[in-house]
């Protein structure tokens, strides 16, 4: 069977569109299992319907004509109970539908399997037989094992059809495409398809509409690698032997090779982008020495890979160099880094859209920082054939639009000019405290990591900077910035936020933030070397840190520092060790700085239980609720998989939260919440309710959270947290602050406008 199954999977990758891959699966199934029908129901969410997609057994005139309601039926009971049905009478069934135009009449062994993506029912696979006979546990393994298989097959297929809706210059309407829920607003603009430095392996295809412009930006690469490699072989002659200085010989040969470049060539004027004809050459030419008898030949391999990766590094660092940014940018990629975003002037950049990624992800945190539209999660996106086109990014129906129609772009041009009006409506309340309707005082926070954030935040009314990720910046370097440099940073930093205070978070990298200079490769990044583990295994570039920070702090006195992931004692004695150290190595200098302020995030569960005796170490804590709720529900934020598992009013996140409040605020210390649950309005009101301090967050979500903030009452607040801290269910208890948000008249924080 396991054959069969490999067949089946295989023929179904060879088709082009879902139609074909469904009736490859119906004739081979059921020759497989040797049955006398097989056919495949598509599920129609629109209609609430399943419709008959595929058959070889029934009637061909029933495909796509017959029609059974959601939970109708046999196929219905599969659908609704997401299990197998398998019946050896399926008349006698009291679930059982006749529908004559099947011509079905005659059958009654019948089986039923759900084909399952990611817990949503696509369709059934179903098998009939004349005679009654119930089907063997061993075919009905087989068939719950294909439609496994069969829902990653449909979803590709789904992909396929969608690039040839794209194939040409003008698609016959908009084509919708979903996400998952990443940064709310309203986008249009232009898209520019950007892919990550990757492996040579992984370069995908990409169509161009200039070959000539292609091909000579690959012999500029061939040129430039060649005249590097003459360049090191000249710097290596007189430190390396003739024989190793021979790599450099072999490596110019092949560049010079017909193979090689006009095989590459070859590839681009047949249409593929540089990078994608680069890969395929590369790769066969690869293989062909791979599979040789001689073992000195197949080690030419190794050569012809490297000698690809090299050539690639190039045409990926002249595309980024190159690269036009329109005035209305909306970014799109396979998976977009932080880097690549930074990479786009602000005010030219208007949304995001990636095939990768969730809500959560880190990118997605900087957009939602930014005020930028995101959805990620695009499952059946094909960038490649999206440069460009006129896109419509929906954050808040989680929905990408391709080429819009023009009434389709009037109405979500209304709908921006919307969502606009509403916070020029909260511009009054920039100066005024957020401050309940009974007295209750929140200060507001911005979290930033850029100068243009600093400025704006200034225009804001904002209270000061709760969370300054230094990190931003060395993302924007291509090595790790030396002591003045951080100085001089830190310093303007400290110098425009004055008198307010600003919390700098020392470098928090890892995890879902490689940078591109220093990139870590691990299984289980967001389990590994990341945050404060880095900085403590990293003694010098953290205390270059830390001298910095001190240094900007002795003009600057509104100065916090924040240490990123703490999760036992141990972790922060050595990290205050340290600062100590850099304060003692700046008295040597002759430079006399006193420590400020020093906080720690609570964003790992082991600080949640230990907090009793970590507060008493520092001056502060502030609540991560991006990680806490990553690592209590045990959901990889970044996975698209298990993205709709991870929500911060998780009961259990919203009681660790209470139980933090609550220790620190008994140690006499003040607590503040920095992760997006405090732009969350729902987040933000529950956090309020349990006695946060303060709440730091984008500023898009200040003056909204603030309007939020002075039209409630206190009480009322804590009322509404009583209510749900019984509830067992997150759905519950975002439903309830939807409710109350409603009530109170301020669903223009849920929707576009008020």
């Amino acid at each position: 069977m396991l054959d069969i199954l490999r067949r089946i999977i295989q023929d179904i990758n060879a088709t082009r569109t879902l139609n074909e891959a469904l009736s490859v699966i119906v004739t081979e199934v059921k020759a497989a299992i040797h049955t006398d029908v097989c056919s495949v129901y598509i599920a129609d969410p629109v209609r609430s319907e399943h419709v008959l997609m595929a058959t070889d057994g029934l009637r061909p005139s029933a495909v796509g004509k017959v029609r059974l309601k959601l939970g109708q039926g046999l196929i219905g009971l599969a659908a609704s109970r997401a299990e197998p049905v398998n019946v050896d009478n399926a008349p006698a069934h009291p679930a059982f539908r006749y529908i004559p135009a099947t011509g079905e009449a005659p059958f009654h062994g019948f089986v039923g399997v759900p084909i399952i993506r990611r817990g949503k029912v696509l369709g059934v696979l179903t098998a009939q037989q004349h005679e009654q006979r119930k089907y063997t546990a061993d075919e009905e393994a087989f068939l719950v094992t294909l439609a496994a298989q069969l829902a990653g097959c449909i979803n590709q297929a789904e992909i396929r059809q969608t690039l040839d809706q794209l194939g040409g210059d003008v698609l016959t309407g908009p084509l919708f495409l979903e996400g998952v829920a990443s940064a709310r607003g309203l986008a249009i603009g232009e898209a520019v398809v950007v892919f990550p430095a990757a492996a040579l392996d992984r370069v995908p295809d990409k169509d161009i509409d200039d070959p000539e412009a292609e091909a000579s930006r690959f012999r500029q690469a061939v040129a430039a690698e060649l005249a590097e490699l003459q360049r090191l072989s000249e710097r290596m002659r007189l430190l390396l032997s003739a024989g190793d200085r021979a790599l450099f010989d072999a490596y110019a040969m092949l560049l010079g090779s017909d193979s090689l470049v006009n095989g590459t060539l070859e590839r681009i004027y047949a249409g593929n982008w540089a990078p994608g004809a680069l890969r395929a050459t590369v790769l066969e030419y690869a293989n062909i020495f791979t599979e040789m008898d001689d073992p000195y030949l197949r080690e030419r391999a190794a050569d012809i890979l490297d000698l690809g990766q090299r050539l690639l590094n190039r045409l990926q660092e002249a595309q980024s160099a190159n690269r036009r940014y329109p005035e209305h940018t909306i970014l799109m990629g396979d998976e977009i880094s932080v880097s690549q975003l930074l990479d786009v002037p602000p005010e030219q950049l208007k949304g995001l859209v990636s095939v990768r990624g969730t809500g959560a992800s880190h990118v997605a945190l900087l957009a939602r920082g930014l005020g930028i539209p995101a959805v990620f999660g695009v499952s059946n996106l094909p960038p490649g054939r999206l440069n460009g086109r006129e896109v419509v990014v929906d954050g808040y129906t989680v929905r990408v639009c391709i080429q819009p129609s023009t009434a389709l772009r009037q109405e979500y041009l209304k709908l921006i000019a919307a969502e606009a009006d509403l916070s020029r409506d909260l511009q009054h309340l920039r100066d005024l405290p957020a401050e309940t309707l009974d007295g209750h005082r929140v200060d507001l926070y911005a979290n930033s990591g850029l100068f243009a954030d600093i400025a704006a935040a200034r225009d804001s009314g904002v209270q000061g900077v709760g969370l300054y990720r230094s990190e931003l910046h060395f993302f924007l370097r291509d090595r790790f910035p030396g002591e003045e440099e951080q100085t001089t940073l830190y310093s303007r930093v400290l110098r425009m936020m004055e008198p307010y205070p600003v919390v700098l978070r020392t470098l928090d990298i890892g995890g879902d933030k490689p940078l591109p200079y220093f990139p870590i490769e691990e299984q289980n990044p967001f389990l590994g070397w990341r945050g404060i583990r880095i900085s403590l295994d990293q003694p010098d570039l953290f205390k270059t840190q830390l001298r910095a920070m001190l240094r900007a702090g002795t003009a600057h006195p509104n100065l916090s520092i924040l240490l990123p992931m703490i999760g036992s004692v141990d972790e922060l004695s050595q990290a205050l060790e340290l600062l100590r150290e850099a304060q003692a190595e700046l008295a040597e200098d002759g430079v006399t700085v006193r420590i400020p302020n020093v906080g720690i995030m609570v964003e790992v569960p082991s600080a949640v239980y230990q907090i009793d005796k970590l507060i008493r170490m520092v001056d502060f804590a502030s609540i991560g609720s991006n990680d806490l709720t990553q690592y209590l529900l045990a959901v990889d934020r970044n996975n698209d998989r298990v993205a709709k598992l991870y929500d911060s009013l998780h009961p259990v996140v919203l009681a660790a939260t209470r139980h933090v409040v609550e220790q620190v605020h008994a140690a006499g210390r003040l607590i503040s919440a920095c992760g997006e649950m405090a732009g969350d309005p729902a987040g933000a009101l529950l956090l309020m309710a349990m006695g946060v301090d303060s709440l730091s967050m984008n500023l898009g979500s200040l003056l909204k959270i603030k309007w939020l903030i002075r039209s409630i009452r206190y009480e009322e607040a804590q009322a509404l947290l009583a209510d749900v801290a019984d509830l067992d269910r997150t759905a519950l208890i975002r439903d309830r602050a939807n409710a109350f948000l409603e009530q109170h008249g301020l669903g223009g924080l849920l929707r576009v406008g008020k």
